[in-house]
């Protein structure tokens, strides 16, 4: 399967994914044990797909960047995602975080000295056009807070902070891109974990149960769906992944009015500010 189908199957498997976490946020599960479930879900996922690449791996200790940041992405943006989801619905936060890319490269222009080119202005323009487009809608769900909204831009800031910490460790380390993927993901878990275990220790002896029924699903789309970006991002370049996979905001749109209905109120405004964001971000694409 190369690149290009790899990248839309991961776009398409995070925008399925924000519609999970709603679906188990909507059976009254708790969101921070949720957390661990689709960490421990995910995690399980990635590893059997690894397992094929155990023998192709050299040396282990090249995988512990990747422990790392996978403790930062998708370890704390775990639990904010989820609230962000909660609060401002799976359309609304995907499409925030689709302005990642467009955060992603300036990170990069300010940290790696990637150089600037004019486009980046007007991917710019697109995406903050997409966010105005957003902020002036009139009928939003019920349930919708501006925290929410707030989060999904804290996701996207981490989000973009892992590529720039995912390149800066790819230039001198080639570990297989599922191991890689596998490796973030159990990192992501402990962290989180660890975070339970200290501060939430009751309720996650007493939510588990009910949490790991309604989180289950959304641990398996985030496992094939970061797999499914690590090895689309190993076999072709950041241009032709990127845009593909910041096609996950209008999944999220298109499956939040099919599947979630008239709650989540997805209208014009929606939809066009989910284009503006992901036009933006494929002119980012196209720069890198």
């Amino acid at each position: 399967m190369d690149a290009v189908l790899l990248g839309a199957l991961a776009g398409a498997l995070f925008g399925l994914l924000a519609i999970a976490v709603r679906h188990g946020l909507g059976r009254g599960a708790d969101p921070e044990v949720g957390a661990v479930v689709v960490l421990g879900a995910g995690s399980l996922v990635a590893c059997a797909l690894a397992l094929p690449q155990a023998a192709a791996l050299g040396d282990p200790g090249e995988l512990w960047p990747f422990l790392l940041i996978g403790a930062l992405v998708p370890g704390t943006s775990q639990i904010l995602f989820i609230l962000a989801v909660r609060d401002a619905g799976p359309a609304r936060a995907s499409i925030l975080i689709g302005t990642a890319p467009l955060i992603s490269v300036g990170l990069a222009l300010l940290l790696l000295d990637e150089p600037f080119r004019p486009l980046l202005l007007v991917a710019t323009v697109l995406v903050v056009a997409g966010g105005v487009v957003l902020a002036g809608e009139r009928s939003r769900p019920a349930a919708f807070r501006a925290l929410g909204a707030v989060l999904a831009i804290v996701c996207a800031v981490l989000f973009a902070v892992r590529d720039n910490a995912v390149r800066w460790a790819a230039q001198d380390l080639d570990p297989p891109a599922v191991a890689a993927a596998a490796v973030s993901l159990l990192g992501a878990l402990a962290i989180v974990a660890a975070y339970l275990l200290v501060a939430r220790r009751r309720r996650l002896r007493t939510n588990l149960g009910s949490a790991t029924v309604a989180f289950w699903p959304a641990g398996v789309a985030l496992g094939l769906a970061y797999v499914s970006l690590i090895v689309a991002f190993d076999r072709g370049r950041v241009g032709i992944v990127a845009p593909l996979n910041a096609t996950q905001s209008l999944w999220a749109v298109a499956l939040s009015a099919v599947l979630v209905g008239r709650s989540e109120a997805v209208g014009r405004h929606t939809v066009l500010a989910g284009a503006l964001v992901v036009a933006g971000a494929v002119l980012v694409g196209i720069v890198r």
